[in-house]
C-alpha cells in the first residue's frame, strides 16, 4: 500500500462510531434488530461505520444512510465488521474459494473469512462509503458463537485480514485482551489496535493507549468508550498524525 506524506500532530482528536444499533428501531435480522441508538456527537471529525448487522454475511440495514450522513457532515470515515465463526451454510458457500486449501478444514474456514472481506467490501462500495481502511472487530457474537478450536477460529480471522489487504485495504483490529484471547489464543497479527473500554470515561478510555493493553502486537491508535447510550472515539496521543492513512476526508 502507498505511503502518504505525514500529517500535522492534531493532538487528541474526538470521534465516533455507528452501525446497526444506530438505525431506527426495528430493523434488520432477527437475531439483531436495530436499537435507534444516538448517532454520533456533532463535535465528531471522524466516524467508523459498522458494514454488518452483526455477524458476517448480514447487511447493516441502513449503511448508505450512514455514510450519507458522515458525507454531509464532511467528516473523516473509515469502516469496520465483526467477524464471526461461520455456519455450515457459510462454509458451503463460501469455502472453496481463496486462499486456503479447499480440501482442509482450515483451508476453507480461511476461505470463509477471505469471502466475508470481500462481501463487506462490496456492501462498503454499495453504499457509497470510502475508506482507505477495515478494522476487524473480534469478539464474541452471540448465536454465532466462536468454536472452541483455537486454530480453526485463527484461520478465519486470517482469511479476513489476507481478504482486506488482496483489496489494497489497511486493517486495524478493534479488541482487547479478554475478546481476543478466548477466541485466538497468542495470535499475534501485529495489527495497529482499536481498543474499548466499556462505559467510562474519556480519561480511562485514554489510558487503554498504553502498551500494557496490547493484545495482539500492534500500537493504540485509537480508543473507545460508552457515554449516555453513544460509542465515543478519540485519538491516542501521537496518533493523530496516522489519521490520512485510516479515513477518508469527505
Amino acid at each position: 500500500m502507498p505511503s502518504l506524506p505525514p500529517a500535522k500532530d492534531r493532538g487528541i482528536v474526538e470521534g465516533g462510531d455507528m452501525s446497526w444499533p444506530q438505525c431506527p428501531k426495528g430493523m434488520g435480522i432477527k437475531e439483531r434488530r436495530t436499537l435507534g441508538l444516538p448517532r454520533p456527537l456533532d463535535s465528531a471529525e471522524f466516524v467508523i461505520i459498522g458494514l454488518s448487522n452483526g455477524p458476517a454475511f448480514r447487511p447493516n440495514p441502513c449503511l448508505a444512510s450512514q455514510a450519507e450522513w458522515a458525507r454531509e457532515r464532511k467528516v473523516m470515515t473509515s469502516a469496520y465488521a465483526i467477524v464471526s465463526f461461520p455456519e455450515r451454510a457459510d462454509l458451503r458457500e463460501h469455502g472453496d474459494e481463496g486462499p486456503g486449501d479447499p480440501d482442509t478444514r482450515i483451508g476453507r474456514l480461511t476461505n470463509v473469512g477471505y469471502q466475508q472481506a470481500r462481501w463487506n467490501l462490496e456492501q462498503m462500495e454499495s453504499a457509497g462509503l470510502e475508506s482507505p481502511s477495515v478494522w476487524i472487530d473480534v469478539e464474541p457474537v452471540a448465536v454465532w458463537e466462536w468454536s472452541d478450536d483455537i486454530a480453526a477460529n485463527q484461520a478465519v480471522v486470517k482469511g479476513v485480514v489476507a481478504g482486506y489487504r488482496d483489496a489494497g485495504k489497511r486493517v486495524g483490529v478493534y479488541s482487547i485482551g479478554g475478546l481476543w484471547t478466548p477466541i485466538v489464543g497468542d495470535l499475534k497479527l501485529q495489527l495497529p489496535e482499536w481498543r474499548p473500554a466499556g462505559e467510562t470515561s474519556r480519561a480511562a478510555a485514554l489510558e487503554r493507549c498504553g502498551g500494557e493493553w496490547m493484545f495482539q502486537g500492534g500500537a493504540a491508535v485509537i480508543v473507545q468508550w460508552l457515554e449516555d447510550d453513544r460509542d465515543r472515539n478519540v485519538t491516542c496521543p501521537g496518533e493523530s498524525v496516522q489519521l490520512p492513512l485510516w479515513f477518508h476526508q469527505y
